[in-house]
């Protein structure tokens, strides 16, 4: 029975038991490198496969409270991950809008409306979150569901990813539509990132009163952008995201917020100065290389290319144990605050990815960052 959030602004929700993926977000000592990855909850899984022919579409799996719990929850019965993510789409909020969002088997994303003149435009505003109430319900019944085992988190895509697909109507290959108007009209692209940052911070504010204990943006396409017009029209609108976003959840405890953009590693000087907590990396950033330029500012999320997973789980861990030395020796102090990591994927998991490497990508990561915090800590002492 789906649970639905109530009026009373505390909800009462299990304590937590593993926290060690919020410690790192507030770079705090772990006792291992924390690891969730992107898409866990997805096509990899022939239990998740099972549920969405259930479902009957990927819109009716995702629009299900029960069924997004369900699904939402698998990769944890599998796999000890340190957190789990909200089952749902970065694209919920144009559809929100009244852009009209389905999925065809095999094709991806489609809108039946798109977004690329002044009338268009002109018909765009933050929707009304009630239409949203799909989402937050879920939100509310993972948490129940968890029973404290792990946090949740809740996330959106970024303003400017969000366009490129209100522009191009679907996924694009060179992205000629949306920066085409972006080029010769920017004062139309401004107003459509100005309405999408609003309903960004509106949808994951409303994730945070449901329960959501992180969340994060995912800056999906900002690196199909020039330097400087990722700036512009990327970057400045993730961080009025940002300004706007509560600071606690229902439980009374802060809520990290993590940026995630995809080729954003050649601008980390620019993303340094944000307002969150924690910053993705995709595969082609090397970790040590970040920490240097972030500094104590942030923790950093990432960055395995996923398709390491298809090679044997011997190169599976030679592969975690790089990834893992890059970002270096490990914060052990737990009297102060520090370099944190969490190990991700550089982008989400493959829906062709053996689940047996993902078993054997979890067991190397909390193996060798338990050995490197044991051998740091006999230095230490």
């Amino acid at each position: 029975m789906a649970v639905t959030p109530c009026d009373n602004p505390r909800m009462s929700f299990p304590s937590l038991s593993n926290d060690q993926f919020l410690r790192a977000c507030r770079r705090q000592a772990t006792d291992y490198t924390p690891l969730w990855l992107m898409r866990q909850a997805g096509r990899y899984l022939p239990e998740y496969k099972a549920t969405r022919a259930k479902a009957g579409s990927f819109m009716g799996l995702a629009t299900n409270v029960d069924y997004a719990t369900e699904v939402t929850l698998q990769p944890l019965e599998r796999f000890p991950l340190d957190a789990a993510i909200l089952f749902s789409d970065i694209l919920t909020v144009p559809d929100a809008m009244g852009l009209g969002l389905s999925f065809a088997e095999g094709e991806g994303p489609r809108f039946a409306k798109v977004v690329r003149d002044e009338a268009a435009v002109a018909e765009l505003a933050v929707p009304d979150m009630d239409k949203l109430r799909y989402v937050f319900d879920a939100v509310t019944s993972i948490r129940h569901a968890l029973k404290g085992r792990v946090p949740l988190i809740g996330f959106s895509g970024s303003p400017w990813t969000l366009a490129c697909y209100m522009v191009e109507g679907k996924g694009s290959d060179d992205y000629r539509t949306v920066k085409s108007l972006m080029y010769s009209r920017p004062d139309l692209m401004h107003r459509i990132l100005e309405i999408n940052a609003d309903s960004v911070a509106a949808y994951l504010n409303a994730q945070i009163d449901a329960g959501a204990q992180a969340v994060m943006i995912f800056d999906s396409w900002g690196g199909v952008l020039a330097d400087g017009a990722f700036q512009e029209f990327s970057l400045s609108y993730t961080k009025r995201v940002l300004s706007q976003l509560k600071r606690t959840g229902v439980d009374g405890t802060d809520v990290p917020r993590i940026v995630f953009t995809k080729g954003g590693g050649i601008w980390l000087d620019d993303m340094k100065p944000l307002d969150c907590e924690v910053l993705g990396l995709d595969w082609t950033a090397n970790l040590g290389k970040a920490r240097a330029i972030v500094g104590d500012s942030k923790a950093l999320q990432g960055n395995i290319d996923p398709n390491v997973l298809f090679a044997p789980p011997a190169q599976i861990a030679t592969q975690v144990k790089a990834v893992l030395e890059s970002f270096g020796t490990p914060h052990v102090d737990k009297s102060t605050t520090g370099p944190t990591h969490i190990f991700n994927l550089g982008h989400g998991i493959s829906q062709f990815t053996p689940p047996e490497h993902v078993a054997a990508l979890v067991e190397a990561v909390h193996g060798h960052s338990r050995a490197m915090r044991q051998s740091a800590l006999a230095k230490a002492g």
